[in-house]
Parts: C-alpha cells; structure tokens; sequence
C-alpha cells in the first residue's frame, strides 16, 4: 500500500536545490505542516538519483540550476525510472521561458521562489493530491504565448533553443565567461562553443557581441515583467 494512502502516516517530500538556505528554508517550512516531511536534500544529481531511488519519497522539489547538470535533465532522468514521480519544480527563473519545459520534461507543477509560502504548500498539495499547479500568471502567460496571433520576439525566438542551449544563454546573460559556464555545466570550453554557435544560428546572430546583448536584453525583458 503506497504511503499517502495511509492516512496516519506523513508525506515524504525530497529537496533538490543548490542553495542550502534554500533547502533549510523548505525543510522548515515543509516540516511545520502535520501531514509533510522532508526526508533529505541535495544540490547535486548523481547523489540526488541514488537518494531518491533509496528513500522512494512522495513527491521531489527540483530546482532548474544544478550543480553540472540541469533541473531539466533531472526531471526526465527520473520520469524515465518512474513515469509516476510527482516532480515540482521551485525556480527563481523566468516562469513563461522555463514552466514549458518543466511541464514537457515530467514536471508536475511550477512555482517561482518569488510566490508566497502557501503557494509553495498548494503546490505540493496540489500534486499529492492527483492534480497539477500552474500560477493563474503562468497560466495565462502559456496560453498567451501558444496563440497563432502571437508576434514573434527574442522571447519567441529563444522558445527554439535547446534546454542546453538555453542555459548557456543565461549563463551569458548574468555574465558568466565561457570558462565559467563550462565548469558549472561540466563541460569542455569546446563544447560550450558549439552551443554558442548554434544559439546565434538560431536566433540569427552575427557574432559573439550580438550574443552577449541579445542575452543580456532578454534577461532584462525577463526582469521586467
């Protein structure tokens, strides 16, 4: 019998995030509800898969920056061990550029750091209970942008990027040099070239100035709304 069908017994809940602040804040949070715990923590993947595949947890919080790897790549890590994971993804990142990606990777729901902490609580719920959590502005802001009459952008644009590659370009956004983006992705400076040039293929860029500034107006636009 599975654990939230024993009414007597807590709902175990696993944090993934690279800020232990963060995890300790959740963990608190989390642990004040009479019906929730949390059974352990981590900001790295590798010891994140054995945990979670060790302590079985009801539900995974997951961040999208990792350390060397993606909350992305995570996320369909694990939906691929068990479709039935209940996966929440908690992100201080842009929710219209990201909440589509979580959602296509396996995620269940989408919260940004930003929301209240009983956003953070309904989201949880939300999903132990069978359903799904979108943000009313998340919401709208997917339908708005999966209208045919919607004008094309940089916004838009970055929409084609791979999930790698769209972590590169934030990299750049937030001024990280390439040597700096390929330690933290864990990957050769070769590599993150590659996908330098295929971001500005893709979003019909020149060269490595017109990179630095589309990056850097999209995380402004971003900012903004």
């Amino acid at each position: 019998m599975a654990k939230t069908d024993l009414p007597h017994l807590k709902s175990t809940i696993y944090l993934v995030d690279d800020h232990p602040l963060v995890r300790d804040w959740l963990a608190r949070l989390i642990n004040e509800e009479t019906d929730l715990e949390v059974c352990g923590g981590t900001d790295k993947v590798d010891e994140a898969i054995r945990e979670i595949q060790r302590l079985k947890p009801n539900l995974i919080i997951v961040d999208i920056s990792l350390r060397g790897k993606s909350g992305l790549e995570l996320i369909r890590f694990l939906k691929d061990q068990n479709p039935d994971e209940l996966i929440l993804v908690l992100s201080t990142h842009d929710e219209a550029v990201y909440a589509r990606r979580a959602l296509k990777a396996g995620a269940r729901g989408y919260v940004n750091k930003r929301e209240t902490t009983e956003n953070v609580i309904l989201g949880i719920r939300r999903l132990l209970s069978g359903g799904m959590y979108l943000s009313e502005a998340l919401t709208e802001s997917l339908a708005a942008s999966s209208s045919p009459n919607k004008n094309p952008d940089l916004a838009g644009e970055v929409n084609l990027l791979s999930d790698r590659e769209l972590e590169v370009f934030r990299l750049l956004a937030v001024g990280r040099e390439s040597s700096e983006i390929a330690k933290e992705l864990s990957v050769s400076q070769k590599t993150v070239q590659s996908f330098c040039a295929r971001i500005k293929e893709k979003l019909n860029l020149r060269n490595a100035t017109e990179l630095l500034q589309a990056a850097t107006r999209w995380l402004d636009a971003q900012n903004s709304s």
